[in-house]
C-alpha cells in the first residue's frame, strides 16, 4: 500500500485568490498544491470561457467584461513584479441610460465624475453642469436632492469595513425609498452594477462600503481599465504558469470531497479525472467562493453557526450587428425601465471584436442582467427577445441589422458583499489550525472589493503559511487616503459618533 503524500499547503479553489496565495508560497520555495474543480481552466470567475464563431471569426466568451480598477494596488503590483501585467485598455466614458413612462434620457457620468473639478465629495456635482444630465431631472429630483446628500454623508462617516459595521441588515431600499425617482435610479443602478442584485437584497453596508472604495473618497478611485484581447485568460493563464515554473503544482478538475484533521496534519480527499485522491498537509488555504466554502466547512468541520454572504448567479447577453451605431459612449449603466443594467461595446474594448467589426463594418454589445429571479428564471429565448428589443430601441439604427444573438448563464458564484459583526462569519485565520479562508468573502478590515479583495486576502493567508515557517511574511500596499476635505469631515463626523457613544456609556452607568 503506497504512503499518502504531503505537502506543506494544499490551496482549494483556483480563483485570483488561490492563485495569488500559490504564487507567494511558490515563490518562497513552499511548492504548494492548488486544487481546481474547473475541467478546463483556472481563474474562477476570471476563467476564459467557451469560444463562438461567428461569419468566419473565433469570440472566446469570458464570465463577462471585468474592470480594473485604480485602487486594486496589489492585484496591480503583483502582476508587476512578476512582468505578468497585461496592456489593459483604459475606460474612457461612461453612459447613464435612463427610461420612464417609455422616454428615455442618457447622459455621459463616467469621466465627469473621475476628471471633476471639484474635490470629494462634492465631485458628483459636476453632473449637474452637464445640460443632458439636467433634462433627466424633475422638480422632484431638484427638491429631494438634501436627502441624497444626507446618504452620501453616512458613506463618509461610516467605514463598515474599519467598523465590522453591519448597519442592522439595512439594505439600499431602506436608504433610498425617499430619494427622488431619477436620482434614486442613477444610485441604484451604480449599486447595483457594483453588487450585482436588486436594491431589497443590497445590504446597506456594503453598499457604503463600495461607495466609499470605489468613487466617494477619491476622484480618482472610479479611473479603471478593462481587460485586454484575452480577457481574464489574460492574466490566469500565465500566473498557472508561474506557479508551475516556482515548483508548485495546480491540478485541474479536481473537486475535493473531504477535510479533515489526521493527526497533526490535514487530510484532503478529492476527485478527479483518475479517481478518488487523496493528501495530507501541514496547512489549508480554502479559497473557493462563499457557497462552495460553506458546503465544504458545514460538512466536514463542524462549526457553530457561520454566517456566509450570499453567492449570485447573473446572465451574460451579447449581441452582434452588421452595422454600427451613429454616436454611443464605449460603456454605460441602464436603469428604469429596463432588465439590462450595463453594456459594453465590444468592437471598442477587444481585439479580437475590432477586427470583425473593422473588417465586416459590424458591431457587437455585452450586455449584464443581475435580477431579479422572476427575470432570470424566464426561458433564454423570452430574456434574449426582450434585450434585444431593449438594445434596438435605444440605438434604433440598428434595428434589422442583428445577425446573431448568444445568451450566456453564469452559476452562482458572485459574491454579495455584506459586512457582518466579528465572531459571525470567517475570516483569515480561522478556529481551525493551520486552517486560512481567502477569497472576496472573507471578513478583513481593508476596504478592498472582488478581484482586489480577493488578491489581498490571498497575500495574506499566505503570509499566515510564512510566519508559520519562520519566513518573512510579504509586504502589502496601503490604499489611498481620502482627498483632504472629505478626510476632514470623516474626521468630524467619526469624532461626533464617538461623543455620541461616550454620552450614552456614561448614563448607563
Amino acid at each position: 500500500m503506497s504512503s499518502i503524500k504531503t505537502h506543506n499547503t494544499i490551496i482549494i479553489g483556483g480563483g485570483i485568490a488561490g492563485l495569488t496565495a500559490a504564487l507567494h508560497l511558490a515563490e518562497r520555495g513552499l511548492k504548494p498544491l492548488l486544487l481546481e474543480a474547473d475541467p478546463d481552466s483556472l481563474g474562477g470567475r476570471l476563467a476564459g470561457g467557451e469560444t463562438l464563431e461567428i461569419d468566419g471569426y473565433e469570440f472566446r466568451l469570458e464570465h463577462g467584461m471585468h474592470g480594473i480598477w485604480s485602487q486594486y494596488r496589489n492585484f496591480q503590483a503583483m502582476l508587476a513584479r512578476h512582468n505578468l501585467r497585461p496592456v489593459f485598455v483604459p475606460a474612457e466614458k461612461e453612459n447613464w441610460i435612463y427610461r420612464k413612462h417609455g422616454k428615455t434620457t442618457q447622459a455621459e457620468i463616467g469621466s465627469t465624475i473621475r476628471r471633476s473639478f471639484l474635490p470629494a465629495p462634492f465631485h458628483y456635482l459636476a453632473l449637474f453642469l452637464s445640460p443632458r444630465f439636467w433634462w433627466m431631472l424633475d422638480f422632484r429630483d431638484w427638491l429631494l436632492l438634501p436627502l441624497t446628500w444626507m446618504g452620501l454623508v453616512m458613506a463618509i462617516g461610516v467605514d463598515p469595513h474599519a467598523e465590522s459595521q453591519p448597519l442592522d441588515g439595512s439594505t439600499v431600499k431602506d436608504l433610498t425609498k425617499k430619494w427622488s425617482p431619477a436620482v434614486r435610479s442613477l444610485f441604484i443602478g451604480l449599486a447595483r452594477n457594483g453588487l450585482s442584485t436588486v436594491p431589497s437584497e443590497m445590504p446597506l453596508s456594503g453598499f457604503l462600503a463600495f461607495l466609499r472604495f470605489y468613487t466617494l473618497l477619491r476622484r480618482d478611485a472610479w479611473f479603471f481599465s478593462y481587460l485586454p484581447e484575452d480577457g481574464g485568460t489574460s492574466i490566469t493563464e500565465p500566473l498557472g504558469e508561474r506557479i508551475r515554473l516556482l515548483g508548485g503544482t495546480t491540478q485541474l478538475n479536481a473537486r475535493v470531497t473531504s477535510i479533515a484533521r489526521d493527526g497533526e496534519k490535514w487530510l484532503v480527499r478529492w476527485k478527479s479525472d483518475i479517481g478518488e485522491e487523496s493528501a495530507n498537509a501541514e496547512h489549508i488555504i480554502l479559497a473557493t467562493d462563499a457557497k462552495n466554502a460553506k458546503k465544504l466547512i458545514e460538512e466536514n468541520l463542524n462549526p457553530t453557526k457561520l454566517f456566509f454572504p450570499k453567492s449570485l448567479e447573473n446572465a451574460v447577453i451579447r449581441l452582434w450587428f452588421d452595422a454600427k451605431p451613429k454616436t454611443t459612449k464605449e460603456a454605460g449603466i441602464f436603469t428604469g425601465e429596463f432588465i439590462l443594467h450595463n453594456y459594453f461595446w465590444l468592437d471598442r474594448l477587444n481585439n479580437p471584436y475590432r477586427r470583425w467589426a473593422r473588417e465586416r463594418g459590424g458591431s457587437a454589445i455585452e450586455t449584464h442582467i443581475y435580477g431579479p429571479d422572476e427575470i432570470l428564471n424566464q426561458p433564454d429565448a423570452v430574456i434574449l427577445a426582450q434585450a434585444i428589443q431593449e438594445v434596438q430601441s435605444v440605438w434604433k439604427e440598428l434595428k434589422g441589422h442583428r445577425i446573431h444573438a448568444h445568451i450566456q448563464r453564469n452559476p452562482a458564484t458572485h459574491t454579495l458583499p455584506e459586512i457582518i459583526e466579528k465572531g459571525k462569519t470567517l475570516g483569515i485565520k480561522t478556529p481551525w489550525k493551520n486552517f486560512y479562508c481567502a477569497g472576496d468573502w472573507v471578513q478583513d478590515p481593508a476596504p478592498a472589493f472582488f478581484i482586489e479583495r480577493a488578491c489581498l486576502t490571498g497575500i495574506k493567508a499566505a503570509n499566515e503559511v510564512l510566519e508559520s515557517q519562520e519566513m518573512d511574511r510579504v509586504p502589502l500596499l496601503p490604499y489611498l487616503p481620502p482627498e483632504p476635505l472629505v478626510a476632514w469631515i470623516e474626521h468630524l463626523m467619526q469624532r461626533g459618533r464617538g461623543n455620541i457613544r461616550r454620552k450614552k456609556r456614561e448614563k448607563v452607568k
